[in-house]
């Protein structure tokens, strides 16, 4: 294999590299690799598709079985201790005990999360590459071309093609991090860990009324963020710029707005909101950034359950195709040399992968159900093998001597 570079524009330029085409047992070797991967594949597809009903089937006995237990409360009810280690539901504004800030910006808001996503100007190097047949062999034109952009990462400019000319900085002047408030309320309860995780609807920190009377002499703002240059609009590589979001608004007073309303359904435990086990061996731990009823959060939580399941189900089956296409490709490598019976052979397989992997995905649904519902089990299991009968109908029928 052989490259030589191209000369083009000044942060661009082309590289073709060239390699012999790979002989016959080569392309065998080849395929023989991607048929142990295939198994692989199949053996995972199998894992998702059987694993997925009952999962499915869990989570929507948990969600059943918490809609007949759960408590609703007023928005402003008292403690009761009654409702100890019961499920209960409350709609509520989010309330925390102080604002959080960050000094080195003077941003200070009343929330329960403050995020600081900083950025660097940096060099960018993007590819695009092109083959083509000359001389017997296989040459490959990529093309190198490089861009100054912003970017919340680093760039290593040491995977660079061509490094000169196209340094970035080994690290940033500021990272990135994320505030959470240490207590988060929602009427008279404290909110778990697992709830408080769930409130990310970010919204930029605007700087449009920002007071920029304490900022140090070296940052300078420019449409809500905050740049360590004194030239926003110039920008040069390892310049950095700052911008700031918060989630679940909680300041009564605050002038960004009203309190976020959270719905939150969990278990109560004296003066906080944990965790509640089902029976079904799942857990209820659910907040929505709105007001919702307790019929309504579980309906919400049983559309999303559904969607989760036809979605596995649809990655299961994908994995299957691709799975039995690997495995079965040892035998277009063996025809390949042959132009048509090579495309026959081609779309023959996979009208044969995708009959066998809707056959066997609909068996294997059906066995993740057979102990929980034998019949539509069943009637899985003979809707996978109606193909199949189907194709032995239509052979004809051998004569006796």
């Amino acid at each position: 294999m052989s490259s030589a570079p191209t000369l083009s524009a000044p942060n661009q330029h082309k590289r073709v590299s060239t390699q012999s085409n790979p002989g016959f047992l080569e392309r065998l070797g080849e395929t023989a690799g991607g048929t142990v991967i295939g198994v692989g594949l199949f053996f995972l597809s199998i894992y998702v598709l059987f694993t997925n009903e009952g999962r499915a089937l869990q989570t929507a006995s948990s969600l059943n079985e918490g809609l007949s237990q759960v408590v609703s409360l007023r928005p402003f009810s008292s403690l009761d201790p009654q409702n100890n280690n019961r499920l209960v539901h409350l709609s509520s504004q989010l309330r925390t005990s102080q604002p959080l800030h960050d000094p080195n910006y003077g941003v200070a808001v009343q929330a329960v999360k403050l995020k600081r996503q900083v950025e660097m100007y940096q060099w960018v190097e993007y590819r695009e590459s092109k083959d083509y047949q000359e001389n017997g062999e296989t040459k490959t034109e990529t093309t190198y071309t490089y861009n100054t952009e912003w970017k919340s990462e680093l760039v290593n400019s040491r995977n660079f093609d061509e490094e000169i000319g196209h340094q970035n900085p080994s690290a940033m002047a500021v990272e990135s991090v994320t505030v959470v408030a240490p207590e988060v309320g929602v009427g008279p309860f404290s909110l778990s860990k697992g709830l408080v995780e769930q409130i990310n609807n970010f919204q930029t920190f605007g700087l449009r009324e920002f007071s920029a009377f304490h900022l140090a002499p070296y940052l300078s703002i420019d449409d809500d963020y905050f740049y360590h240059t004194q030239f926003p609009r110039r920008p040069e590589v390892g310049d950095v710029r700052v911008r700031f979001s918060f989630a679940g608004l909680s300041g009564e007073t605050s002038p960004l707005g009203r309190a976020q309303t959270v719905s939150v359904v969990a278990m109560q435990r004296e003066d906080q909101l944990i965790p509640f086990r089902t029976k079904s061996g799942d857990t209820l731990e659910i907040l929505y950034l709105e007001e919702l009823s307790a019929e309504d959060i579980f309906m919400k939580e049983l559309q999303y359950n559904s969607m989760k399941t036809w979605g596995l189900r649809a990655a299961g089956w994908a994995l299957m195709f691709l799975s039995i296409q690997l495995t079965m490709r040892i035998i277009y490598t063996l025809v390949d040399w042959v132009p048509v019976l090579r495309e026959l052979v081609s779309v023959g397989l996979k009208i044969f992968a995708l009959c066998v992997s809707c056959s066997l995905s609909l068996l294997t649904i059906g066995a993740g159900w057979l102990f929980y519902r034998p019949l539509l089990a069943a009637a899985l299991g003979a809707l996978a093998l109606l193909p199949m009968f189907l194709a032995r109908s239509q052979l004809p029928a051998k004569k006796n001597d």
